[in-house]
């Protein structure tokens, strides 16, 4: 064998139909940056067209270059949509905006999401009620606004991001471990309401991963010599290994799956 070819770069495999996602138009919510752009990129990537979502539109307009260029392997192109989940009006109206530019939607990610680590007896209700708003019930509405276009199609993903923290727990957390655990059965009962509709309803729940909102715990020793302990993989996960996990559940490869929670948390929930 010649060594120099052993380093040459293989062209890229063609996508298998299986997971082909062209023709689909999808929505990813808090798109900017993170586990949501990751996500946005892996669809365009697939062929998807894909609207990223987030509140600051100078912000979002360079998530939607890297989305773009994502899209150039695949077919996928990327566009923004600029709005404030929790603002169900602002959120109806870039829904039909979407549905007019797009003429349909295929695919809801809800990924914003939002945490406040602090007792629960020291969490005054209106931060709770405020918590709820931006990870549930925004969530609950995107759904709603999304279901009739999909119920429409007779096609539909709805994948909603939950957390490791939805089935267990730990102290001082109390907040954000209700609101994902509401996500959850969320998207039992949509599954059950929508599969009549050819609408699949999933979600995933992420576990640590070492994304600007937790660089603080990242660079922590003693939190990642924890984590190294605590899981089975031993580290942080990478924003862009959440990619898979969105692909397979919007594509035709989930086709028999739905009311399901995909853990992708390193095997932190299976090592103990």
């Amino acid at each position: 064998m010649n060594p120099a070819a052993a380093h040459t770069t293989p062209a890229a495999a063609p996508i298998s139909p299986l997971f082909s996602l062209q023709g689909r138009v999808a929505l990813v919510t808090g798109a900017s940056r993170g586990l949501g752009l990751s996500m946005a990129q892996a669809l365009a990537a697939h062929g998807a067209t894909v609207w990223l979502n987030g509140r600051d539109a100078d912000t979002l307009q360079a998530a939607v270059q890297q989305t773009g260029a994502a899209g150039q392997t695949g077919g996928g192109s990327a566009h923004a949509l600029p709005f404030d989940v929790a603002d169900e009006a602002a959120a109806s109206a870039a829904l039909a905006h979407l549905i007019g530019e797009s003429g349909r939607l295929d695919i809801l990610i809800n990924n914003v999401g939002q945490r406040r680590r602090q007792p629960f007896d020291a969490l005054p209700a209106q931060a709770l009620r405020e918590l709820l708003e931006h990870n549930l019930l925004s969530a609950w509405h995107l759904c709603r606004e999304a279901a009739r276009p999909m119920r429409a199609q007779g096609f539909g993903r709805i994948i909603n991001v939950t957390s490791i923290a939805g089935p267990i727990a730990r102290a001082g957390d109390a907040a954000y471990t209700t609101s994902k655990g509401a996500l959850e059965a969320l998207t039992r009962a949509l599954a059950a309401e929508l599969g009549g509709h050819g609408i699949n309803v999933n979600a995933i729940a992420p576990g640590y991963f070492a994304t600007d909102t937790n660089a603080g715990m990242v660079q922590d020793p003693a939190t990642s010599a924890w984590l190294q302990q605590r899981s089975s993989l031993g580290r942080w996960g990478r924003p862009e290994e959440i990619a898979g996990a969105a692909v397979f559940l919007a594509s035709d490869a989930a086709s028999y799956v739905t009311g399901h929670v995909l853990a992708v948390d390193g095997g932190y929930l299976a090592h103990f």
